[in-house]
C-alpha cells in the first residue's frame, strides 16, 4: 500500500512526498512504529531540499488522519544513513536495520524486506546534497513551520508504544535534541569488521555504485551491501576501508543460480533479469559462462550463519536493494528465460505444512506441537495462519498488540524438532497474522518476498476483517500464501463473497522491474489460502446439524456448506481445490472444552476454518483439524502438501542462457519501436461517486522490442488526473507481442467536490511514450453525475429537491457558495435545517437499526452503497432496500466526504483545548454556522439514541467516539497531523456529547 497519500495530506504547499515506507523504530528494548516520508521541498531559486519526516500513525494510514508527526531530520551535508546489520539491534523478525545518523542524533529503524524499502534507500540516496563547495548549503527555512519551544534534550527513555522517547505533545521536533548521536558507542571501523555498517548512503553526492562484502569476523558469513558516498573522504570511513585491505582479491556474491565476482568496475555491467541472473551487458559471450559457479558451491556454514542473521537470504538482499535499472537487453533476456523455463529446470517435490487457527483473543495457553509437528514428517515449509490474534479495542483501532509475539514464540516453539528453520516473514493486520518458516538449508533458494495486507472492513480501512499475504520465489516456482479472515454470521454469504473478491483485487505486490505492473494474487504458480473463511451450514437446524456429525456423516452436512455452494456456483474460489472434509466442524466451541456452544446463541457447528490451493503438481497428503487444543472456541486446522517446485538445472541454464544470448547478438536493434492501438479516444458516461469505471485498448507491438510508459505532461506531478488510472501503466513488449491496458476512472472524497462544482471535469490527455519511439496522445472525456457525497454541509441544505434534478449551473454555484452563517442574508430558497440526505439516512437507521448488533462496526455490501447513493441523489429513499450495515456505513462515508467537516476547521484546535471542560466544548459548538451546528446536534442525539439500546447493539461511548471523532473533527487541510495523544484528545471531546445531555 502506498502510504505516502496519507503523509502527502499533512504538508504545507510546495512539499512533495517522493516515497514512504513503514518501519519500526528501535531504542534500547523499546520498539515503536514509525512511517518514515522522503519528503521534497523546491526553493523559489529552482533547487530542492530535502527531509525525512517521521510519523506516529495508524495501522492503516490511509488518510492524514492516521499519522501524527513525530520528528523531522533534514537531509543535510553531516546526513548518513547506513544498512546493514548493526550488533544488539537485530530483533526476531527484523527485515533490514537501517542507521540514521546526522551531527546531533542517531537512530536505528528496521524496515520490512522488499521493493519498497529498496525505493525508499534508492530515493534516500539521491536526496543527499553532495559535498560541492560551490553548491550553496542547504537552509531548510522551509522546515520553521514545523519548529516549537523544546526542553532541553535528555537520553531517551521506554514510553508506551504510542509515543516516540523525547516527544513533547503538540510540536515536531526537528533534527537533533533527542537521541545522542551512536557514532560515540561504535566507529565505522569496528562495525565494518564486524559486519555492522553495509550500506552507506552519505550526504555526498553519489559518484559510484559498487559492492562491500567482507568475511564476517565473527560469524564466517558474508555482509553484503552497497555504498553510496560523495566526493570527500571522512576519516573513520577511510580507517574502516583500510582495516578491510587484506581482502583486495574478487568475492562473490551469491544469487539464485549463480555466483558473480565482483571487483575494480567488474559490477558496472551488472544487471538483474528478474529471476536472480545478472547480466553484463557489455562484456561478450564467451566471458559469461565461465564467470557462473554453481550456487551448490556455498559451504554449510555460509548457510547457517544467513540463517541465523536474517529473515531472508542474505544473498537476495544484496541482489535486490543493490539493482540499478533494468535495461531493454535484460527483459528480453528474462522474457526468453520464461519462455523456455522447461528447457533447464526439472520438478521437485517440498513437503508444505499449512495450518490456520482462530484464536478468539486469548493468549497461548498450551503447546501448539500437537498441531505444528506431532506425527509427520518435519516438513520444508510452514504455513501458519492466525485470525482474532487480538480482540481488543487498542488492536481494532491502533495496530500494536503484545500478543503477536506471544503467539509468534509460540509457532516457533512448536515447529518440528527434526529440523533447523528460518523465519523467512511475518504479516500481521490487527488480529491476522502469518507466519512463513522454511528449513535452514532452503534460506538460500528463497527471494523475491513480499508481503502486503488488505482491510475489508467497515469502510475499507478496519483491519478486523481482511486479509494478509505472503509471496515468493522457491527455486524457480513463485508461491502465493493468503490468510484470511472474512465477514462473521451466517446471513452475511454475500459479503464474504466481497471480502474474498476485495482481497484478491487489492492485493497487490510490486515487483523487482520497476517497469513491470504490481503481482496479484492470481499471478502465481502456486497459491495456498487459508483462514477463517467464516462459511456456515445453511438451511439446517442447530440439532440436525450435531446429529449428522454425531453419527460422523460429514458428506450429507457438507452439501449444505456454504463455501461448496459458493464454489459450485463459481462466484468464489475459481479454479480452487479443497480436500475432503473428513473431521467434524472447527467452531463453535465452549473455550476450554470440546462442548458445543453452549452460549445464548448456540451457534450451529460449522466448518469456518478452511485451506484451499490453487495450482499444478501440487498433491495433499492430509488434512484435519485438532481436537486436542482447547484454547480458543474453534480448533485448529492443518494441511500437509507435496508442491512440485521448479528446480533449476545448472548446466541447461548456462547453455539455454548462451543461445538467448546468442540470438540477441544476433538481433538488429537499431530500428525504431513502433506501435499500433486498438482505440485512441475514450469517453466515461455518467460516471458517479465511488463507482468504477474501465475502459481498456490493446498495444501491439511491431517488430522491435519497446518499453512503454505514460509520462507526465509539462508542469504536472502525475501522468493523469486523480481520478484517472492506467493498469499498468509502464511495461514490456516483445516482437509482435500485446498487452491489454485498462483506463480506470474512479471518483472518491479527494475529487468530488471539485467536479460536483464544475472546477474539474472528466478530461485529460494521457501520453503515451515508447523508449527510443514517438508518443501517443490518447484524449480522455466523459460527464460526472453530481452526488451529495463531495457536497458541502451548507450547499446541500439550500438544495430542497434532489442534486440530480438540478441544473448543473445551480449545483455549480451552491457548491462554490461560502459558508452561510445565521443572519446573513440571502436570495435563494429558504434553506433546510440539516441536509434532506443526512436526515433520510439517519431516519432510517432509527426506524431499523437502533438494536442492530456491531452497527458502524460490520462493513455493508458495495453493490448496496450504490444502491443508496443513488437514492440519496433522486431522493427516492422510500423505495431502498439495503441491509442497515449498508445504510450505517453509507452515513460514515457521507460525512467521510464533506469538504467541510461537520465542526470545521477553524475550530479544531478550539476543540482540543476544551476537551474535559463540557461546557466550554458547548460554547465551542454554539459558535459553529447554523448549519454544522444543526448538524452536530442532529447526530449527537442519534448517537444518544443508539447507546440507550447497547444491551443489543453493543455500543458503548467510545466506540462510537473513535469512529466519529476522525469523521467529525478533523484536522486542517495543510496542517500536521496530531499525535496520538492529540487525537485522544478528539475522541474525549465527542465522549462528552454521547454521555451528558445537549
Amino acid at each position: 500500500m502506498d502510504q505516502s497519500v496519507a503523509i502527502q495530506e499533512t504538508l504545507a504547499e510546495g512539499e512533495y512526498c517522493l516515497q514512504a515506507v513503514q518501519g519500526v523504530l528501535c531504542e534500547g528494548d523499546s520498539r515503536q512504529s514509525r512511517l518514515l516520508g522522503l519528503v521534497r521541498y523546491r526553493l523559489e531559486h529552482g533547487g530542492q531540499e530535502h527531509a525525512l519526516f517521521l510519523y506516529t500513525h495508524r495501522r492503516m494510514a490511509i488518510t492524514g488522519d492516521d499519522v501524527s508527526l513525530d520528528q523531522i531530520v533534514p537531509v543535510s551535508r553531516d546526513f548518513t544513513l547506513e544498512e546493514g546489520f548493526i550488533p544488539g539491534f537485530l530483533c526476531a523478525g527484523s527485515d533490514v536495520t537501517v542507521q540514521l545518523d546526522t551531527a546531533a542524533l542517531s537512530l536505528v529503524f528496521q524496515l520490512p524486506f522488499g521493493s519498497q524499502t529498496r525505493m525508499f534507500l534508492h530515493e534516500v540516496a539521491r536526496a543527499c546534497p553532495g559535498f560541492d563547495s560551490a553548491t550553496r548549503d542547504p537552509e531548510f527555512l522551509w522546515l520553521s513551520r514545523y519548529k516549537c519551544a523544546e526542553p532541553e534534550p535528555k537520553l531517551p527513555t521506554p514510553l508506551d508504544c504510542n509515543s516516540a522517547p523525547g516527544t513533547w505533545p503538540g510540536c515536531a521536533t526537528i533534527g537533533g535534541g533527542r537521541y545522542p548521536s551512536r557514532k560515540k558507542w561504535w566507529g565505522l571501523e569496528e562495525a565494518w569488521l564486524q559486519g555492522a555498517g553495509s550500506i552507506l548512503f552519505w550526504g555526498g553526492a553519489m559518484e559510484k555504485i559498487g559492492f562491500r562484502l567482507v568475511d564476517g569476523a565473527h560469524g564466517g558469513g558474508f555482509v553484503w551491501g552497497w555504498s553510496a558516498r560523495g566526493g570527500r573522504r571522512d576519516e573513520e570511513l577511510d580507517a574502516g576501508i583500510t582495516g578491510m585491505s587484506h581482502h583486495a582479491q574478487p568475492m562473490y556474491v551469491y544469487f539464485n543460480s549463480f555466483s558473480f565476482p565482483l571487483g575494480g568496475s567488474n559490477f558496472d555491467g551488472l544487471r538483474p533479469n528478474g529471476k536472480g541472473l545478472p547480466m553484463d551487458q557489455n562484456s561478450s559471450d564467451q566471458d559469461k559462462p565461465e564467470s557462473l559457479q554453481p550456487r551448490q558451491n556455498k559451504s554449510k556454514s555460509q548457510i547457517t550463519d544467513m540463517v541465523r542473521s536474517s529473515t531472508i537470504t542474505v544473498s537476495d538482499k544484496a541482489h535486490i536493494l543493490s539493482m540499478q535499472k533494468f535495461g531493454l537487453r535484460d527483459t528480453i533476456v528474462k522474457s526468453h528465460l520464461l519462455q523456455k523455463e522447461e528447457d533447464y529446470t526439472y520438478i521437485q517435490n517440498f513437503r508444505f505444512f499449512v495450518g490456520t487457527y482462530n484464536v478468539n483473543g486469548q493468549s497461548p495457553k498450551e503447546c501448539l506441537r500437537p498441531w505444528l509437528s506431532e506425527g509427520i514428517e518435519a516438513p520444508d515449509v510452514y504455513c501458519v495462519g492466525f485470525q482474532e490474534l487480538d480482540l481488543s479495542k487498542e488492536a481494532f483501532f491502533f495496530h500494536d498488540t503484545p500478543k503477536e509475539e506471544e503467539w509468534f514464540k509460540a509457532v516457533s516453539e512448536g515447529l518440528h524438532p527434526d529440523a533447523k528453520y528460518a523465519k523467512v516473514k511475518l504479516i500481521r493486520l490487527v488480529g491476522i497474522m502469518l507466519l512463513l518458516y522454511v528449513k535452514q538449508e532452503h534460506a538460500a533458494y528463497i527471494s523475491e518476498v513480499e508481503a502486503e495486507t488488505v482491510g475489508t472492513g467497515i469502510m475499507g480501512r478496519m483491519g478486523n476483517k481482511g486479509g494478509v499475504a505472503i509471496r515468493f520465489q522457491f527455486h524457480n516456482t513463485s508461491i502465493c500464501v493468503v490468510n484470511s479472515h472474512l465477514a462473521a454470521h451466517t446471513e452475511e454469504n454475500a459479503r464474504r463473497n466481497q471480502d474474498y473478491k476485495d482481497i484478491c483485487s487489492r492485493m497487490q505486490f510490486y515487483q523487482l522491474d520497476p517497469s513491470l505492473p504490481p503481482l496479484t494474487i492470481s499471478k502465481h504458480d502456486v497459491i495456498l489460502w487459508l483462514g477463517d473463511l467464516n462459511y456456515r451450514i445453511e438451511n439446517m437446524d442447530v440439532e440436525k446439524v450435531k446429529k449428522l456429525i454425531e453419527e460422523k456423516d460429514f458428506q450429507t452436512l457438507y452439501e449444505y456448506d456454504q463455501l461448496k455452494i459458493q464454489v459450485d456456483k463459481k462466484t468464489v474460489f475459481e479454479g480452487f481445490t479443497e480436500g475432503e472434509l473428513t473431521f467434524q466442524p472447527t467452531y463453535k466451541y465452549d473455550t476450554g472444552s470440546d462442548d458445543w456452544d453452549t452460549s445464548e446463541k448456540c451457534r450451529a457447528p460449522a466448518w469456518c476454518d478452511r485451506i484451499l490451493w490453487k495450482g499444478k503438481n501440487i498433491t495433499q497428503l492430509s488434512y484435519q483439524s485438532h481436537m486436542a487444543l482447547k484454547t480458543s472456541d474453534h480448533k485448529p486446522v492443518h494441511s500437509l502438501f507435496d508442491i512440485g517446485v521448479r528446480v533449476i538445472n545448472d548446466e541447461l541454464y548456462r547453455k539455454t542462457l548462451e543461445e538467448i544470448v546468442r540470438s540477441l547478438d544476433k538481433m538488429e536493434n537499431a530500428n525504431i519501436p513502433s506501435v499500433s492501438l486498438s482505440k485512441r479516444e475514450f469517453c466515461f458516461q455518467n460516471v458517479k461517486y465511488m463507482q468504477l469505471q474501465v475502459e481498456s485498448f490493446t498495444i501491439h507491438n511491431g517488430q522491435v522490442p519497446c518499453h512503454f510508459e505514460f509520462i507526465n505532461k509539462p508542469d504536472e506531478e502525475s501522468y493523469c488526473k486523480q481520478w484517472l488510472n492506467a493498469n499498468p501503466s509502464r511495461g514490456f513488449l516483445l516482437p509482435d507481442s500485446d498487452i491489454e491496458i485498462e483506463l480506470e476512472l474512479f471518483v472518491n472524497k479527494t475529487t468530488a467536490t471539485k467536479l460536483n462544482s464544475g472546477e474539474d471535469k472528466i478530461e485529460d490527455i494521457l501520453v503515451l511514450h515508447l523508449d527510443r519511439g514517438k508518443d501517443y496522445f490518447l484524449p480522455v472525456s466523459g460527464n460526472y453525475l453530481p452526488s451529495c457525497f463531495g457536497s458541502p454541509i451548507h450547499t446541500l441544505c439550500y438544495m430542497r429537491e434532489p442534486i440530480l434534478d438540478l441544473p448543473l449551473e445551480t449545483i455549480s454555484k451552491l457548491t462554490l457558495m461560502p459558508i452561510q452563517t445565521e443572519g446573513n442574508g440571502s436570495q435563494l430558497e429558504r434553506p433546510l435545517e440539516i441536509p434532506k440526505e443526512l436526515w433520510m439516512m439517519v431516519d432510517y437507521l432509527y426506524r431499523n437499526a437502533v438494536q442492530q448488533e456491531d452497527l458502524f462496526q460490520q462493513p455493508g455490501l458495495r453493490s448496496e452503497f450504490e444502491h443508496i447513493r443513488d437514492y440519496l441523489d433522486t431522493g427516492m429513499i422510500d423505495n431502498l432496500s439495503a441491509s442497515n450495515h449498508s445504510v450505517a456505513e453509507a452515513l460514515l462515508l457521507f460525512l467521510e466526504s464533506l469538504p467541510e467537516p461537520v465542526i470545521c476547521y477553524s475550530a479544531y484546535h478550539n476543540c482540543l483545548e476544551c476537551s474535559g471542560n463540557y461546557t466550554a466544548s458547548k460554547q465551542v459548538i454554539s459558535t459553529l454556522p447554523t448549519f454544522h451546528n444543526n448538524v452536530f446536534k442532529y447526530l449527537m442525539a442519534f448517537l444518544q439514541e443508539l447507546l440507550k439500546n447497547s444491551a443489543k447493539n453493543h455500543l458503548d461511548e467510545n466506540i462510537l467516539a473513535s469512529i466519529f471523532g476522525s469523521l467529525l473533527l478533523r484536522n486542517p487541510a495543510g496542517h500536521q497531523k496530531l499525535d496520538m495523544m492529540e487525537k485522544k484528545k478528539a475522541q474525549e471531546f465527542i465522549h462528552q456529547f454521547l454521555c451528558n445531555p445537549l
